[in-house]
């Protein structure tokens, strides 16, 4: 449970920051000056997010609560 909530927490603001990152790479190479790319990077991002955000919350509160603390 706590996990989850973590992730939770930890999705919205890892979501923006992988999605300006790529935006911002897109621009530099001349690739996402139209709204559907960014759209594209966005769905891309919060993937990515989800998956990074749920990992790191799992392996953090087996830390923190598993028998190893």
């Amino acid at each position: 449970m706590w996990a989850l909530i973590l992730a939770l927490l930890l999705f919205f603001p890892i979501r923006k920051i992988i999605w300006v990152m790529t935006v911002r790479r897109a621009q530099r190479k001349g690739g996402a000056e139209d709204e559907d790319e960014q759209k594209r990077l966005f769905r891309r991002a919060g993937v990515t997010a989800a998956l990074l955000s749920f990992l790191f919350s799992l392996a953090y509160t087996n830390y923190l609560f598993g028998s190893g603390s």
